[in-house]
């Protein structure tokens, strides 16, 4: 029972709708591969339009919650995971409650009069670019959070897992775990996200960052939180540890950063020192779909950090849960895993 809720994720739930698509489609909607934004009303229009064209699969995601969902399956702890968000009162809503409840996490959803947010995985070459329509993922207050049943989640919890993506929806949820975080000596974890994460919502990060034990991103992101703060390195070593020297609010953790690079070695920066890892190649033929890779890492690295397991324990299990994502389509995985 020590496990029984230990690891709590906050995030945006979305149904992925996953497809593979062309070069035209892409130019339509004006996607970039390898991205990940926020639709504009341009891009309303492309969900329909992929269903109808394509041959689409609907997996319950949004980046947290993939998280939780790797980590609980890595941890194979029946209830060793929770997760909060918000999803619509409709189909899509019902499908993440099954979604979820088939992965073993304990959910909590907030269920809003809006439509359940939906992100669209656009897969060409095996790379990704992903469209999210939040929706009702938008509407989460922290009222929820603050009831009595949900903030019971947050007490039995001993780390804590938002991705960057819910710091465009309540950073008032964000801030109230990363301060009882704090407060309990418990640790916290975020991640870079996105690059527009990382350009427009600076003052949350500002606000967030002091808590932060754990900080995920890619060489993508943090290159481009580099060149916002104007730090004039495009090293990804160097921004690291950069990061990892960031002001703490408290000195219980260290900040450990953790920035993986695709097929490059993963990069881990603690107490003034870079560490490189390398990851598990895997031949170019094998290769599915990247979409959920960086969220399967976070969730195979959680999935031994709360086992107290050492940093490169948890680097491996990152790589191993990474790798078996990007065997298959979408945030998926087999019925148990082989990690040793």
């Amino acid at each position: 029972m020590e496990h029984e809720g230990v690891l709590l994720g906050m995030g945006n739930p979305l149904l992925d709708i996953s497809a593979v698509v062309d070069q035209e489609f892409l130019d339509k909607f004006d996607i970039r591969l390898n991205n990940a934004i926020l639709a504009e009303d341009k891009h309303l229009p492309m969900y329909d339009e992929m269903a109808s064209k394509y041959k689409v699969e609907y997996i319950a995601g949004g980046a947290t919650q993939n998280s939780i969902r790797v980590a609980q399956w890595m941890l194979q702890i029946p209830g060793a995971t929770s997760y909060m968000g918000s999803i619509g009162k409709d189909k899509f809503g019902e499908e993440m409650k099954v979604n979820a409840k088939q992965a073993g996490v304990n959910v909590h959803y907030h269920e809003d009069e809006s439509a359940t947010g939906t992100c669209a995985v656009c897969v060409l070459g095996g790379e990704r670019s992903l469209i999210a329509n939040l929706s009702a993922a938008n509407c989460y207050k922290v009222d929820h959070l603050k009831r009595p049943e949900n903030w019971a989640l947050v007490e039995k919890a001993k780390y804590f897992y938002i991705a960057g993506f819910f710091f465009t929806v309540s950073p008032e949820s964000i801030l109230l775990v990363a301060e009882h975080a704090a407060a309990k000596n418990k640790v916290f974890a975020t991640n870079l996200s996105a690059p527009f994460i990382c350009e427009f919502f600076k003052d949350v990060q500002d606000k967030v960052f002091p808590y932060v034990d754990f900080l995920f991103g890619n060489e993508t992101e943090a290159r481009t939180f580099s060149k916002v703060r104007g730090w004039e390195t495009e090293n990804v070593e160097e921004i690291a540890l950069k990061l990892s020297q960031l002001p703490k609010a408290t000195g219980t953790h260290k900040r450990i950063t953790v920035i993986t690079q695709g097929a490059d070695p993963v990069v881990v920066a603690e107490d003034g020192k870079v560490k490189l890892y390398p990851v598990i190649l895997l031949p170019k033929e094998k290769l599915i779909d990247t979409n959920g890779a960086g969220d399967a890492f976070v969730g195979g690295f959680l999935s031994q950090l709360v086992l107290e397991k050492p940093v490169a324990d948890c680097v491996r299990a990152g790589c191993y849960a990474a790798n078996v994502i990007i065997q298959r389509s979408g945030c998926t995985y087999p019925e148990k895993p082989d990690f040793e």
